[in-house]
């Protein structure tokens, strides 16, 4: 990814970033503000989910490694995983660093950073620490981040898991000499918060490696298309998403790209829950 630095040896690699020039009249700023918000909360929806993937290892599904491996042993698996993940039950706060792309800038024309609080089992709460660039970049970030507070009261509703998705084994790949399977996920339901696209499931212990995808709903008129790339990792014993991009192209006003990393989380005394 272009001006965007490895954080720590837990990160992964980010995708390539692609935009356009900055320019145009205010009045088409603001517009992009509010629109570029719209488009890029759907990557904050997907941080809510992913808090509840895979946390614990479990045995492969046996039999020829040439063949193609049983996919409903495969989906068994990482169901039966999903719910040991430590953050599902345990208080913790990360820090959050954004970056707001535009045009083929190389450079962010903004920079945010949130502290990112999580109470189990569904409160969520956030503060902006620092901003620097266009105003625009502390908007976005204020709009992903209230929507993902909303959405987090319902984590179940966008889980991958057979409730809300179909899924069809396309291949194996190495993730460097870890195997991995390669799935097709398709929503059940036409929503926003819902991905079409692809799954990386590590062979081995069936974590959520990567997500790549589009929303299963267009957002709005103005975003031509959006597409979505999530990394996972292990910090500190949970398993969660590590980086993150949407890169959405807007009638009229071209490219913008969100980047964000989570920084390592810090445990936090348990919390009572909020009504």
């Amino acid at each position: 990814m272009r001006g965007y630095k490895k954080s720590s040896a837990l990160l992964f690699r980010v995708a390539r970033l692609g935009s356009r020039g900055d320019g145009g009249k205010d009045d088409m700023s603001e517009c992009s503000s509010s629109t570029t918000a719209k488009t890029i909360w759907l990557a904050a929806l997907m941080f809510s989910f992913t808090m509840r993937l895979c946390a614990q290892s479990a045995s492969p599904p046996a039999g020829n490694p040439d063949a193609a491996p049983n996919l409903s042993l495969i989906l068994q698996s990482m169901e039966t995983v999903e719910g040991r993940n430590p953050a599902l039950s345990h208080s913790f706060e990360v820090t959050r660093n954004y970056q707001v792309f535009r045009a083929e800038d190389k450079q962010p024309t903004s920079e945010v950073t949130a502290q990112v609080s999580f109470i189990p089992p569904d409160v969520e709460r956030y503060k902006i620490t620092q901003a620097s660039g266009n105003p625009r970049g502390v908007k976005i970030v204020n709009a992903i981040l209230a929507r993902e507070t909303e959405s987090a009261a319902d984590g179940t509703h966008s889980r991958i898991n057979r409730t809300n998705y179909d899924f069809t084994f396309l291949r194996r790949e190495n993730f460097g000499l870890l195997p991995e399977y390669v799935l097709l996920i398709v929503p059940k339901r036409r929503e926003k918060d819902l991905i079409r696209g692809q799954i990386w499931v590590d062979a081995t212990t069936f974590h959520i490696r990567r997500l790549q995808g589009v929303p299963a709903k267009n957002p709005s008129w103005w975003i031509k298309d959006a597409h979505i790339t999530l990394q996972f990792a292990a910090v500190n014993e949970m398993w969660m998403p590590v980086s993150f991009d949407v890169i959405a192209t807007l009638h009229l006003l071209g490219q913008f790209t969100l980047a964000g990393i989570n920084v390592t989380p810090t445990p936090q005394p348990v919390l009572a829950k909020i009504d």
